[in-house]
């Protein structure tokens, strides 16, 4: 299974080898709502300077009308990433109500982007209560309590089933530890409660032995999510890569960015069996869009994980260090960091240093 999915993957990344070799890879961008079309604008103008080698192919989400009378996804969108096999979307909005899909699930659903990766690392230059934290959450990202599947029994009754897959729980387990491996980790944790979910989580927990037997060079170990939780407000050091079903995931990998300043400076990715979306994974703020306020940083990290995605790692290592190196100083950092300078002007910095270091 391990070896039949990464060779997929790495077909995949080759043929943006080859786009890349004959010009521009063409990369579908999703502006998202609120404050999202200010920060996309933000990686664009960065993206620029760099000089780096793709071109934006810009859709827009906005939820269409099906026959069954819910709202999804227009087609054009689907088309286009199916078509470029490789996204950057804003943060979207889903209305609250009935009839009211959410698209980010949609999303990762309609391609079936299977694995959540967030890496969270503490910043140099912004202080939090936690040191020299660096772990990666992998994240289930097609079922568990997100199914879908909701139903009333009875009035005032309702239930909502937790569907997990032996296929859907080998994929992210073996993903997990070819991710360790790749990226030069050292050991998985599976996170569960197979202690009281014992056929579900159950399942989970075999699919991630069974993983762990084919990557012997990797440590395994296996731990109850609360416990887990316990720990990493203790001592967040003492986790590398965490594997886990996809509710826990949601809840974990938010938490893990509360360790390194929140999810504004959190980027995220999602992988899939024919391509990837990346995105930043905070609020739309309405609050404040519009005003030049926004902080860039989680999408522009996250555009920096889809680079490497592509094997763009000399424009990835660029960009990056210059963000860093922005927020080290403190001199344009947006008010959601504790400074007062606007996301243009954050920006505008990022900008320079690139330009400096040609």
């Amino acid at each position: 299974m391990a070896a039949r999915i990464f060779r997929k993957l790495v077909s995949t990344n080759a043929s943006f080898t080859r786009h890349y070799s004959s010009g521009k890879q063409t990369v579908t961008l999703i502006p998202g709502d609120g404050i999202g079309p200010e920060i996309s604008a933000a990686v664009q103008k960065i993206f620029a300077i760099a000089e780096v080698p793709i071109e934006w192919e810009s859709v827009d989400v906005t939820p269409v009308r099906y026959p069954d009378g819910k709202f999804g996804i227009p087609q054009a969108a689907i088309d286009s990433v199916n078509k470029n096999k490789v996204g950057l979307k804003g943060p979207l909005m889903t209305p609250v109500g009935k009839g009211h899909r959410s698209l980010n699930l949609a999303l990762r659903k309609e391609f079936n982007l299977y694995a959540n990766v967030r890496p969270c690392r503490s910043l140099e230059g912004y202080e939090t209560l936690y040191d020299n934290v660096d772990v990666v959450t992998i994240r289930e990202n097609t079922e568990g309590e997100y199914s879908g599947i909701e139903h009333e029994i009875v009035e005032g009754v309702v239930q909502s089933i937790k569907l997990i897959t032996e296929e859907a729980s080998r994929r992210v387990a073996e993903f997990a530890f070819q991710y360790t491996k790749d990226n030069g980790r050292h050991k998985v944790t599976a996170v569960h409660k197979a202690n009281i979910m014992r056929m579900s989580d159950g399942l989970f927990l075999h699919c991630c032995r069974e993983a762990a037997e084919k990557f012997p060079e990797v440590k395994f170990e296996e731990k109850y999510l609360d416990t887990v939780c316990l720990n990493m407000v203790q001592d967040p050091n003492q986790y590398d890569v965490l594997v886990m079903p996809n509710l826990y995931g949601d809840i974990l990998s938010d938490m893990c960015a509360g360790l390194v300043g929140g999810l504004g400076l959190t980027p995220s990715g999602n992988i899939g069996l024919n391509g990837a979306l990346f995105e930043s994974v905070h609020g739309t703020a309405p609050d404040i869009a519009g005003q030049d306020k926004a902080n860039p940083t989680a999408l522009l990290l996250s555009a920096v994980m889809m680079l490497r995605y592509m094997k763009l790692n000399k424009y990835a290592d660029v960009i990056e260090q210059a963000c860093f190196n922005t927020i080290k100083e403190g001199k344009f950092l947006t008010g959601d960091l504790g400074g007062k300078a606007k996301c243009s002007e954050f920006t505008d910095e990022i900008c320079q240093k690139i330009a400096a270091s040609k």
